[in-house]
């Protein structure tokens, strides 16, 4: 009689940890469908919606090292199912706002804090405690959960913004982000040990390390000071920065409107920016899966330096219509999209060590959303000085190039790293 091989339950942390990631992904996708809705609605300017959605992405970035140091203090099932709470509560909230500060401190700052204590720091908690094998390749599956979640809410999302009003569009993430929170708490387990098995392809003689009962501020700060000290640390962060200020904070925040400025509509821009998600889910898989076998230095300068040259292209190509040229340019980005975080993630491995991976990574990340915010207000900054995005799109593809460079100058990763 054949032995019916039991699926670890390592891969269903992953599969509870995507699907709580796509949510939120649709949580963050939707002020980027909000910003024409809301001028509109309240004669509010480009600049003061665009602030709003800047302090989001900030602080969905300088959250992300104390949510994980939290998750390593408390467990990561009571910090997410806070942050989801906290979402729900910021997004329903801004149905009564009415001035723009409301705007700011709702979507921007409740959210934004919200998000932020899930995001990728949960990605990389995830596949750092339950994956010794194959843990680049989750780190590629679970990013590219934040490309699914756009892929499925942004067309919806900016239909609803459309039809039915951007109310609909507080209601429908509110909504999203409480169903989340029973699902947590019933199907994610803490830690391989809760579950009685070992991380996914540990040997043998694998001991679980103890829980750090270090004080989570403590803890994120501390590590910032080690980090700080390395070499590595510092391209790491830089690398991110450029590759936030090139992602969420210019395309993902300004491509809707940068395409509403040249006459396409709301729902077809947000339909090409979706189909950067269905790429984005291919790219990111396939960068985990040549993460764990190819150097990720040299996979990093072929993201940058390609990224950068498609964002000198894309002024003299979009967005009237949609046009073969278009086209091209969505694959391209999406494949690329964040097909930088798995490599990222390995290399931050080897500042500190396994044990602070989700924390050195959670310090990188803020470096991204960091760079996403300066590009999110920024962009919105240029587009009123000079009447369009291109400016704003060369000089992100500049800093791309130049980035692809200083990736190579990042230490070989140590075989003990892996």
């Amino acid at each position: 009689m054949t032995k019916v091989r039991r699926i670890h339950p390592a891969w269903f942390a992953a599969a509870v940890t995507f699907l709580t990631l796509v949510a939120t992904a649709g949580f963050r996708s939707a002020p980027s469908v909000l910003v024409v809705p809301l001028e509109e609605a309240f004669s509010w300017s480009r600049d003061d919606i665009s602030l709003a959605v800047a302090i989001n992405i900030l602080l969905f970035g300088l959250t992300a090292p104390f949510a994980a140091a939290l998750m390593e203090r408390f467990g990561i099932r009571k910090v997410v199912m806070t942050a989801l709470t906290t979402v729900g509560v910021g997004a329903f909230s801004t149905i009564f706002m009415t001035k723009p500060w409301h705007l700011i401190g709702l979507w921007g700052v409740v959210v934004g804090i919200g998000t932020g204590s899930m995001a990728l720091v949960f990605a990389a908690t995830i596949a750092n405690r339950w994956f010794v094998a194959k843990r680049g390749l989750v780190v590629g599956i679970l990013t590219a959960a934040t490309a699914t979640g756009q892929l499925i809410f942004l067309p919806g999302l900016s239909s609803l913004a459309t039809n039915v009003g951007w109310k609909s569009v507080s209601i429908t993430v509110a909504c999203g982000a409480f169903v989340m929170v029973p699902l947590i708490f019933i199907f994610l387990k803490e830690r391989p040990s809760s579950a009685g098995v070992k991380p996914f392809g540990a040997p043998s003689g694998w001991v679980e390390p103890e829980q750090n009962k270090t004080n989570a501020g403590r803890l994120a700060i501390q590590t910032l000071r080690e980090a700080s000290k390395k070499r590595d640390f510092w391209f790491l962060v830089g690398s991110f920065f450029v590759c936030g200020l090139s992602t969420s904070g210019l395309i993902g925040t300004h491509f809707i409107p940068a395409a509403h400025d040249h006459g396409m509509g709301e729902v077809t821009a947000a339909s090409l920016l979706a189909l950067v998600g269905v790429f984005d889910v291919v790219g990111t898989i396939f960068s985990g899966w040549l993460t764990d076998r190819y150097d990720p230095r040299k996979l990093l300068f072929v993201y940058y330096f390609f990224r950068g040259l498609s964002l000198f292209l894309l002024p003299s190509i979009l967005f009237a219509t949609v046009h073969p040229s278009t086209l091209v340019f969505v694959i391209f980005y999406g494949l690329d999209w964040v097909a930088t975080v798995p490599p990222t993630v390995l290399l931050c491995r080897q500042v500190l060590g396994p044990q602070l991976t989700p924390v050195v990574y959670g310090w990188v990340f803020a470096a991204h959303q960091i760079g996403g915010s300066a590009a999110a207000f920024g962009a919105a900054v240029l587009h009123t000085k000079f009447g369009d995005y291109a400016t704003a799109f060369y000089i992100s593809g500049f800093m791309c190039v130049i980035t692809s460079y200083f990736v190579l100058k990042i230490s070989k990763v140590r075989q003990d790293a892996k």
